[in-house]
This record gives C-alpha cells, structure tokens and sequence, in this order.
C-alpha cells in the first residue's frame, strides 16, 4: 500500500481495526477543568510537542467541543494508526489530517481519539484538544478513557515489522513525562474500572492493568501490533529511567501505582 492511497475512503478504512476499541461515551461533560499539578518526585523533562494547530487547518471541517478532564492520568494506552509506514515525516500532519477527518467524519466523533501521536522520525503531535499537560479524556481506549491517555504510533506494527527507534524513545519520553506528572511508575500496574460492557472488562469490572499498556490489554484487538507491543518491556524502562528511578532486576517489580485508584 502507498501512501497516495490513504486520503479518502481508504483513511476510514485505516482506522476501523485500531479505531474500533474507541468508546466516546460516558464523559462527564460538568466535570471543571484540573490545572495542571505542581512537579513531583520521578517526574521527567516534557518532551517538544507539536501543536494541533500545525496539522489542523482550515480545510478541515468541524470544531471540537470544550474538553472534558479527569483528575489526572494514572496510566498510558499504547496504540497504531495501522495506516501506511514508507511515509514521509514531512507528511505526518497531513496523515493526521486524515485520521481526523475519518474520525469526525465516518465515524461522528466530536475530536480525534488520541491525546498524542508519534511518527516515524519520533517527532510528537498533540492529538486531541485540551491541553497536553493536562488529564484529557480521550476517546482511544474502550471502557477504559478516564484517568488515561492515549499515545498512537503512525503506521501499522505488526508482526517482522520494524518499530524505528526514534519513535520507541519518543513514545518512551512522552510516557515518562505524562505519567511523571502524577508520580507514576511506567513499569507499574494500577487498578482501573471499565466503563463498558464493550471493552475487554464488563462495566464496573476492577482491572488491574499496567501504567503503560497496549490497547489489546483493555480491549479485544491487536493494536498496537505484535511489532510494538514487543517494545513496550523497552520503552518501560526507558520511561523509568527518564523519571530517575532505581532499575529491578529479571525477578523484580516495582510495587504496584496507584491500585485503589477507580475510573469514574
């Protein structure tokens, strides 16, 4: 598949697999807007993110409602575009252009899902509108949108595909900052509630998932892919060494974050 060939039906076409995990529901649209919180110990430099505002332009359609918050995020949902790799960087906003556009229009959601994306060169795109340092509610991972974000690799990962490293260690530098915000250890593993019967946990089902998950870890699907879902034990670490934290060795975890931390 070429990139000429993603415009159009064939960008709808490219969500559907990832997409489909998504849950635009159950927000809570009175909740007041959380400020950001004040630096905590293992927090972790905020890497360069680009704005909305460089991929969203006027020739796209449609302005997103005020944003909805959580208190903040307690754990990060890893995710692909499953759209074409041989991209040119120069061309991701133009991808995400399309992605958005699939969104709002085939699939009549008010904003794309994700909080952020990431290509291929590790260049970070701010995704959906709120803030990017503050706790939005996405719409990237069903059941389980309160207190998380969403991260999306642009390009489809699957098994023998190659994961370029600059995305690993910008995903993993994206991770530890927006976690580090919360004191989160990105090697961790909260306790979360579903919020729909449609996820991988019936509503109102405690799950414990890690900090830093695959979408395939609170719904039934592949994405992220078997390619980056293999990096994720690497970008873990990567993460917690960002956030200055002691290593384990093979037989060792760190305690468990947050566990009695519930989702709306």
């Amino acid at each position: 598949m070429v990139l000429a060939v993603l415009p159009g039906l064939a960008a709808v076409l490219a969500l559907v697999l990832c997409s489909a995990g998504v849950d635009r529901t159950g927000a809570h649209p009175g909740r007041t807007p959380v400020a950001a919180r004040p630096a905590v110990a293992h927090s972790a430099p905020r890497p360069v993110i680009v704005p909305r505002s460089r991929w969203l332009d006027a020739s796209v359609p449609g302005n997103p409602p005020p944003a909805r918050y959580d208190d903040r995020v307690v754990a990060v949902f890893i995710h692909h575009t499953d759209s074409p790799n041989g991209y040119d960087c120069a061309d991701a906003p133009r991808i995400i252009r399309y992605l958005y556009s699939g969104q709002i229009g085939a699939r009549h959601w008010d904003d794309i899902g994700y909080n952020f994306l990431v290509d291929r060169c590790g260049t970070i795109y701010e995704g959906r509108a709120g803030g990017v340092d503050r706790p939005v509610t996405g719409a990237h991972t069903q059941g389980f949108n309160h207190r998380t974000a969403g991260i999306a690799a642009i390009g489809t990962f699957t098994a023998g595909t190659s994961v370029p490293q600059a995305m690993v260690d910008a995903i993993a530098a994206l991770a530890a900052w927006k976690l580090g915000l919360s004191g989160v250890d990105p090697r961790a593993s909260v306790r979360l509630v579903s919020s729909n019967n449609l996820s991988r946990y019936a509503a109102g089902t405690a799950a414990e998932l890690p900090t830093l998950a695959g979408h395939n870890a609170g719904f039934m699907t592949s994405c992220p892919g078997a390619a980056l879902t293999a990096k994720l034990p690497e970008i873990r670490e990567t993460a917690a060494r960002l956030q200055s934290r002691q290593s384990f060795g093979p037989r060792e975890h760190p305690q468990t974050a947050h566990s009695q931390l519930k989702g709306p």
